[in-house]
C-alpha cells in the first residue's frame, strides 16, 4: 500500500505506558530529528487529502539546485508508482504557503535530459498537494532580440521529442486526451512577467519553446531551421513537464533563462557547456530574487481553468476503469472516484 509514513523503531524494556512512550519518541525526535526524512508515498487518498491542496512547486533547472528563503525546511522523499523522482524534495513555507522544491537534474546535475523521470517528478509534486508549478530552465535563443540573461516566458511549445509514451499518466485501460492548445497557465505567466519586470529584468512575455531530446546541442542546420520557423528558444525539458502537469490538473508556467544563441549566430561562439556557466550563475540569482515575489501573489484556492483540465479529457467510461489503474492514479483521479 502507498501511504505517508514516518518510521521510528524503538525498543523499550521494560514495557512502558503510553505517556512514557510518547515522551521517549519526542526526545528521540528532538535529538536526531534532523536525520529523520519524511517518506511520503504518492498514493493514495487519505494521506493526500490531509495535505494542503494549494501548495506551490518549483522545479529548478541547470544552475538552480536549491532554493533559499524557505522557512522550516525539511527533506521529503517521495515514492511514486512511476518510480523515483530526480532527487529528494525540499519542503518549506514562504509567507504561510507550502512550497516544494525539486532539482530537475538532481543535486550536482547528475541526470541527462533523456534520463529524467518526468512522470515521477510531476506525480510526486501532485501527491504533495501542489497545484501550481514554476518550471525554471536554461535555454538557447533562436532570435536576435532574446539575449543571454534575458527571461523568456513561453506561451507555446513545439514538441520534437521522441519518448511520447512517457509523457502521459494514462493508459492501462483509462484513456484521456487533454486540451493543450494553450499549454501554459496564462495567470501564472502573467504574475511572473509582472514581478520580473518590476525587479528590472528584461522579460519577453510569450514565444514558442521548441523542445529537442538532447543531450547534444543543435547542429547549425537544425538551429537555423528552428529560427526560420519563428521559434523563440530551444530547450530539452519543458514539454513533458507541461503535458503531465496539465493531466495532473496543475497550473504550470516556464521561466526560461537565455544562456546562449544556440549555434545559428555564426559571429558568436557555438554553444558549449563551458560558455554558459557564468550566465547560469547569474540566472540562478535572478530566479532566487523573482520567486518570492511570485509566490506571494499566487492565489490560495486552485480555481484556474488548468485545475479542472480532466473535466473534458477523460474518454473511457468510469464503469470500465480497471481497479489497478484507478489505484495507480488515485492522486490524480480522486475527485472522479
Amino acid at each position: 500500500m502507498w501511504g505517508m509514513r514516518r518510521i521510528i523503531v524503538l525498543s523499550v524494556n521494560p514495557p512502558c505506558d503510553r505517556v512514557t512512550l510518547i515522551c521517549v519518541i519526542w526526545m528521540i525526535r528532538r535529538i536526531c530529528g534532523c536525520f529523520l526524512t519524511p517518506c511520503v508515498s504518492a498514493e493514495p487518498a487519505e494521506s493526500a487529502r490531509r495535505m494542503s491542496d494549494n501548495a506551490i512547486g518549483i522545479i529548478g533547472g541547470s544552475g538552480l539546485y536549491q532554493m533559499t528563503g524557505l522557512e522550516g525546511t525539511e527533506p521529503v522523499t517521495v515514492q511514486t508508482p512511476f518510480g523515483p523522482p530526480s532527487d529528494e524534495l525540499t519542503a518549506g513555507t514562504f509567507h504561510g504557503r507550502r512550497v516544494y522544491f525539486l532539482p530537475r537534474h538532481g543535486r550536482g546535475h547528475r541526470l541527462l535530459p533523456t534520463e529524467l523521470n518526468h512522470r515521477a517528478n510531476i506525480f510526486a509534486l501532485r501527491s504533495l498537494g501542489v497545484r501550481w508549478i514554476i518550471s525554471i530552465g536554461a535555454v538557447g535563443s533562436l532570435q536576435e532580440n532574446y539575449r543571454p540573461r534575458h527571461i523568456v516566458l513561453p506561451d507555446q511549445f513545439f514538441d520534437r521529442t521522441s519518448r511520447r509514451s512517457e509523457q502521459t499518466f494514462f493508459g492501462d485501460g483509462i484513456v484521456a486526451h487533454i486540451a493543450f492548445a494553450d499549454p501554459v497557465s496564462t495567470g501564472l505567466r502573467t504574475i511572473i512577467a509582472e514581478e520580473a519586470a518590476a525587479l528590472g529584468y528584461t522579460v519577453h512575455n510569450g514565444g514558442t519553446y521548441v523542445n529537442m531530446d538532447g543531450p547534444a546541442f543543435s547542429t547549425r542546420a537544425e538551429s537555423e531551421f528552428h529560427r526560420r520557423l519563428g521559434f523563440a528558444v530551444i530547450g530539452m525539458t519543458n514539454v513533458p513537464e507541461a503535458k503531465l502537469a496539465r493531466e495532473a490538473e496543475i497550473a504550470l508556467a516556464s521561466m526560461s533563462f537565455v544562456t546562449d544563441f544556440d549555434c545559428w549566430k555564426v559571429d558568436d561562439e557555438p554553444v558549449t557547456a563551458h560558455t554558459v556557466i557564468d550566465h547560469l550563475q547569474a540566472n540562478a540569482e535572478a530566479a532566487r530574487r523573482i520567486l518570492p515575489k511570485v509566490i506571494a501573489r499566487i492565489p490560495e484556492e486552485p480555481t484556474w481553468p488548468e485545475h479542472r483540465a480532466l473535466d473534458t479529457a477523460l474518454i473511457t467510461p468510469r464503469k470500465l476503469w480497471p481497479d489497478a489503474a484507478v489505484k495507480k492514479l488515485e492522486v490524480i483521479l480522486n475527485r472522479f472516484i
